[in-house]
Parts: structure tokens; C-alpha cells; sequence
């Protein structure tokens, strides 16, 4: 955060102006608004460069006061980081929380056996019609049991 401004209005209708004037006049973010407890009191935050959010403030504070009381504003610049979680917490009005990033999704490393074929040769108990025909495809299981099998005889 580069600079945090905050204004504290009476009444609702004098904190949407001070929004809307705070939004036009400089090149600010509007976080949102919180509603005070008791007393009609309604707090608008606005994000931004040092210099905008000033100048918003003031202007919204200019505003407000033509419709009712201005009680506080406030400008602070380059605040702690600790500050960040007041500023955008579940009482705030018309704030986001930022969400994460999907995670991608992973990228399978190995296939599966079921979906591998191997090409196996004729073996020599076949007749001569079926060692003319193209080669023959077996699931991959049965294929390294072939494998296997001609390892251990010796055969290839």
C-alpha cells in the first residue's frame, strides 16, 4: 500500500458522496465503506498514490460537508503492513478478499498400464496363415508376462 486515506461521515447518504467525489477527483481505489456502531457514523477507505489520496480526501471531506457533518478524515502515508488487515476486514462494505491463484493442475508423469499396448512378435507355434497377418497387440501386463517369460527360457 502506498498511502491510506480514510473519511468518518454521519449518515449514509453523506459517505456515498464522499465516495463518489473521493473516486472522481483523484486516481484513487475505492476499498469500501464500514458502518460504525451507534451514532450514524460511516467510515469510507480509499487506496492509492500519496498526492491522490490527499487530494480525494479533501475533496470528499468538501463534499460531505454540504450534505451532513464531517467528523474526521484522515491520510496515512505508506502504512505498517500490520495495518493491512484493518483496512479490509469482514466489516468493510464493498470489499473483496483477494483470492489465491487456481493451482495448475499437475501433468501426469507416467501412463498408465492399461492404457500402454506393445507389438508382440509371432511366436513360432504359429501356423504359416497366422505368422502372415499383421502382428498382434496385447495389454501391456501380458506383454512383460510374455516378456519375462522369454527371458527366463532364454528364447528371443
Amino acid at each position: 500500500m502506498q498511502a491510506l486515506g480514510l473519511i468518518e461521515v454521519v449518515g449514509l447518504a453523506a459517505g456515498f458522496e464522499a465516495a463518489d467525489v473521493a473516486c472522481k477527483s483523484a486516481n484513487v481505489d475505492l476499498v469500501g465503506y464500514e458502518l460504525a456502531k451507534g451514532g450514524g457514523f460511516v467510515t469510507i477507505k480509499v487506496l492509492g498514490q500519496v498526492g491522490a489520496v490527499s487530494a480525494a480526501i479533501d475533496a470528499a471531506a468538501v463534499a460531505a460537508a454540504k450534505i451532513n457533518r464531517v467528523v474526521s478524515k484522515l491520510v496515512i502515508p505508506r502504512p505498517n503492513d500490520q495495518i493491512e488487515p484493518l483496512v479490509g476486514n469482514k466489516l468493510t462494505r464493498g470489499w473483496t478478499a483477494p483470492t489465491p491463484p487456481p493451482e495448475p493442475e499437475p501433468v501426469p508423469t507416467a501412463v498408465l498400464d492399461s492404457d500402454v499396448t506393445e507389438v508382440v512378435e509371432d511366436t513360432p507355434q504359429n501356423t504359416a496363415d497366422e505368422q502372415s497377418a499383421a502382428p498382434k497387440t496385447r495389454p501391456a501386463t501380458t506383454a512383460r508376462k510374455t516378456a519375462a517369460a522369454k527371458a527366463t527360457t532364454g528364447r528371443k
